[in-house]
């Protein structure tokens, strides 16, 4: 009888997995294939992601480092609108070797995390979850006080519960050049219906791009349009789901999704990493495996620290669909050095965002102002 089942061992799962291990309790993790594969995500982070890693780990995981983004109405050719920061704003990071040093992380907590197990069925009792799974060509079963779904998008977990879907699931795609890229910014293009396509400088790993689309758009050819527009070709192309709007409820009879099974993204840019491990950290320090009425303290903690910023985030979405002359407006009014953070729509409003709105008001400075020379510009 395991304490709690982890399934899925991405960012969320493996990071729940480490924190309820490192809390004394006895914890299985289990993944359908290897960890960190097959790529379904891109891995442009806040800075925060290194609070979440063992110590040391930014030298092998950081590929580059972001200062800001250049918005755009139209293809790579068209207007920039710069938004950024005197101080590194966001990193580029490899997104598999992150999933595999968290797994690690979990591991070293004493988590059972095993790979190459594929999670079919889960059901519920007055007093245990059992978790079926298929492994080694075989079948096998684990009895538990809780199950934890952080098995994606199309989360299993949430199927078998019978818990609510998110409120929608786009279509993502990217894909890599591999030409070393050491930019300064992303290039982020609001040319696809409600949401958006982007370039991401990877240092030597190259340069990523990619697109969403709600269901419907013809992802495929979208993307195609921006690499020719771009004049690249890519390799590697990874697809998937990014949800988007977290259900009414992500907990039922000794169940609990977190990350993206249970949608908790940021509507604005689908990113979840972050979101996503947030709330593994409000399910350690608030469920007790010895007592499922504590899964309703974590609905509420989860929810408290990130409901907010979830409905900004959609708000701020909402504005990808404003017609151009009223982007152009926005865009144009708002560009320059910024003081938001990248997962905290709230900092919008903060001092340190009104004071950069209000520099950004004052007379011009000069050629040599240094945080301007640059803005539009990637090496």
């Amino acid at each position: 009888m395991y304490d709690l089942v982890v399934v899925g061992v991405g960012p969320a799962g493996a990071r729940l997995a480490r924190r309820t291990a490192e809390a004394g309790y006895d914890v299985l993790a289990l993944e359908k294939g290897t960890v960190g594969t097959p790529l379904a995500c891109s891995g442009h982070v806040s800075t925060d992601i290194w609070d979440y890693v063992p110590e040391g780990s930014a030298a092998d995981l950081r590929q580059n480092r972001v200062y800001g983004a250049n918005f755009h109405l139209g293809g790579p050719g068209s207007r920039a609108y710069p938004f950024y920061k005197t101080d590194e704003v966001s990193n580029v990071i490899d997104r598999v070797a992150l999933d595999r040093t968290l797994a690690d992380a979990a591991r070293a907590a004493g988590a059972d995390v095993r790979e190459g197990h594929t999670v079919t069925g889960v059901t519920v009792a007055d007093d245990r979850a059992t978790v079926t799974a298929r492994a080694d060509g075989g079948t096998v079963t684990f009895e538990t006080r809780l199950v934890a779904g952080c098995d994606g998008p199309a989360s299993r977990v949430r199927r078998e519960a019978g818990l609510p879907e998110p409120s929608e699931t786009l279509h993502g795609v990217l894909a890599f050049d591999e030409t070393p890229d050491h930019g300064d910014f992303v290039d982020v293009h609001l040319t696809v219906p409600r949401f958006f396509a982007w370039r991401i400088p990877r240092g030597d790993a190259g340069v990523e791009y990619g697109l969403a689309a709600p269901p419907g758009a013809d992802v495929t050819e979208r993307f195609e349009r921006l690499t020719d527009a771009y004049g690249v070709e890519t390799d590697r192309r990874c697809s998937g789901g990014i949800p988007i709007g977290p259900p009414d409820t992500v907990t039922g009879d000794r169940v609990f999704l977190v990350g993206d099974a249970a949608a908790q993204t940021k509507p604005f840019t689908g990113g979840g990493i972050l979101y996503g491990m947030t709330a593994a950290d409000r399910a350690a320090e608030t469920i007790d495996p010895d007592d499922p009425t504590t899964l309703a303290a974590y609905e509420r903690a989860w929810r408290a620290e990130l409901g907010r910023e979830i409905r900004l985030g959609g708000l701020i979405r909402r504005a990808y669909s404003l017609p151009d002359p009223v982007q152009r407006l926005g865009l144009g009014a708002l560009d320059g050095e910024i003081g938001v953070h990248m997962d905290r729509p709230t900092s919008f409003f903060s001092a340190a965002h009104l004071r950069a709105l209000a520099g950004g008001l004052l007379p011009w400075r000069g050629d040599d102002d240094p945080t301007r020379t640059d803005a539009g510009q990637s090496e």
